[in-house]
């Protein structure tokens, strides 16, 4: 089976296993967004916030970006939310094992892949411990957040998710 047959497939199977309440919910949705979080997270295949904080469509806002770095695109993105969603609980989730962690560790290249790196590198600096690297980089960029929005008055915070364990850890 290819990939798009898989996908196709996977999507006929949600609709087709939604219950009557579910369909009503999800058709709801369509009526506008009113999140209550919103949540900067890695790209990571592994890293699901819906699945992790265990709620439904609608409730989190998502920005997924490689490092859960922020830039301008995901800056436009964090606006929006907090500006015109009015969402008041911001959490930026690291994770352990994180692949752009490792690769500005290790100093590895990419065409575009170099400013996510080099923003993590100068959050991280010398670190080369991986947990404790993503702890750092995650606690910097809520910094870098609220430098960027000085006049929000909802909360920010910075939390490292355990992909071994998956707890949630919030870093002080």
């Amino acid at each position: 089976m290819d990939i798009k047959t898989k996908l196709i497939n996977g999507n006929k199977e949600f609709v087709s296993s939604l219950s009557k309440d579910k369909k009503e919910y999800y058709s709801s949705l369509s009526k506008g967004q009113s999140p209550y979080a919103l949540i900067i997270c890695c790209s990571d295949s592994r890293v699901v916030p819906e699945e992790i904080f265990h709620v439904h469509a609608g409730e989190l806002f998502i920005i997924r970006t490689a490092g859960n770095v922020i830039n301008e695109g995901e800056l436009a993105s964090i606006e929006y939310g907090i500006e015109h969603l009015n969402i008041k609980y911001v959490l930026v989730l690291g994770h352990t094992h994180c692949g752009a962690i490792h690769a500005s560790i290790h100093n590895e290249k990419g065409k575009y892949l170099d400013p996510i790196l080099n923003r993590i590198k100068l959050n991280i600096v010398n670190e080369v411990d991986e947990k404790t690297a993503s702890e750092i980089n995650a606690k910097k960029t809520a910094e870098y957040l609220k430098s960027k929005f000085p006049h929000y008055d909802g909360v920010v915070e910075s939390a490292i998710y355990d992909i071994e364990t998956c707890l949630v850890t919030y870093i002080e």
